[in-house]
């Protein structure tokens, strides 16, 4: 049985983010869990034959001094580029969001292809994390980012009424290849004139991230919620037909895909950028649905996500120190 100092269940922008500001504060004896194969969350970019689409986050925008102050440095890497809009410009990855993910996790001690299936208090000992595989990892402290219908499953034992009221709307997201340049218009973007149930659309070839023409069509909450029990044969039908509204003349798809996000957007957030929970409040739980109080967007999204991360590990390193 190991033991870490951290231990940091999720290893999207939050659970990222949370770590590489402990290891700032010069703790370094923490552990990311991942239940995925790679880091990122919703910062997730799937390969479609010899081109790539992004399936999660499109881009971001930046409100606030740290992010802007890590944007700068991103920008100097390589890492993004701005992409369109004005007067808060949209900041996408030149390579798909996961390599956003990736490369800010490069020096991260990361488990990946592995599932937490629950946390216990110790009460007067170490906190501990069960794997699905019968493994335990103590900890003193335990950081967790999972959305809060998932964190609050893994938290079975431990009282944190004060999240049960948060959910999530689920969302559709259509991959589609096309066989020559589609009619969405430069720089590949579109949310606006869309037909009803469709939140936008994505054109990644137009984007800069893929050799072949490939399209995202993202659908709204409501119409994901109202279909999420069907088949995914039936929504994916759908969705194309919303696709080849963007074809062009004698152009066809080539190549079709569906992915579900369960827990897409919260539809209430929390007004905290994370709340603690157990005894002696060793347990925090952050997120993109928990919002500092200054935040004027208000809502989910990579900013939210990104600076619960940070405050997150802030106050762990707070709390180790003192």
């Amino acid at each position: 049985m190991s033991k870490k100092e951290v231990i940091i269940i999720g290893g999207g922008l939050s659970g990222i983010m949370a770590a590489n500001t402990l290891k700032d504060n010069g703790i370094t004896d923490i552990i990311v869990i991942e239940k995925s194969r790679s880091v990122g969350g919703r910062l997730a970019t799937r390969r479609i034959q010899d081109g790539k689409a992004d399936h999660g986050a499109q881009f971001f925008t930046v409100r606030s001094t740290e992010l802007q102050r890590d944007v700068e440095n991103w920008l100097q890497a390589g890492w993004i580029k701005k992409w369109f809009g004005n007067p808060y410009p949209r900041y996408t990855s030149v390579n798909g969001m996961n390599a956003l993910a990736k490369n800010l996790a490069e020096s991260l001690p990361i488990k990946l292809n592995t599932k937490v299936s629950s946390i216990r208090d110790g009460r007067d000992g170490p906190l501990e994390v069960e794997l699905d595989n019968g493994e335990k990892i103590l900890g003193e402290h335990i950081i967790v980012t999972a959305p809060v219908p998932q964190a609050l499953t893994l938290l079975s034992e431990i009282e944190a009424t004060e999240m049960n009221t948060i959910t999530f709307a689920p969302c559709f997201v259509g991959l589609f290849t096309f066989e020559k340049e589609s009619i969405i218009p430069v720089p590949g973007h579109k949310d606006e004139q869309l037909p009803p149930g469709v939140e936008r659309v994505v054109d990644h070839y137009k984007k800069g991230i893929s050799s072949t023409v490939t399209v995202s069509v993202y659908m709204t909450g409501a119409w994901s919620k109202e279909r999420f029990d069907l088949e995914g044969d039936t929504i994916l039908g759908e969705i194309k037909k919303v696709a080849e509204l963007h074809l062009g003349d004698e152009n066809q798809i080539v190549d079709s895909q569906l992915k579900r996000w369960k827990y897409a957007e919260a539809e209430e957030v929390v007004r905290s950028p994370y709340v603690e929970i157990g005894k002696d409040q060793r347990v925090i739980v952050c997120g993109d649905a928990f919002l500092r109080g200054d935040d004027e967007a208000g809502r989910t999204r990579f900013e939210s996500a990104y600076l619960s991360g940070i405050s997150a590990g802030e106050r762990v390193a707070v709390k180790l120190k003192g």
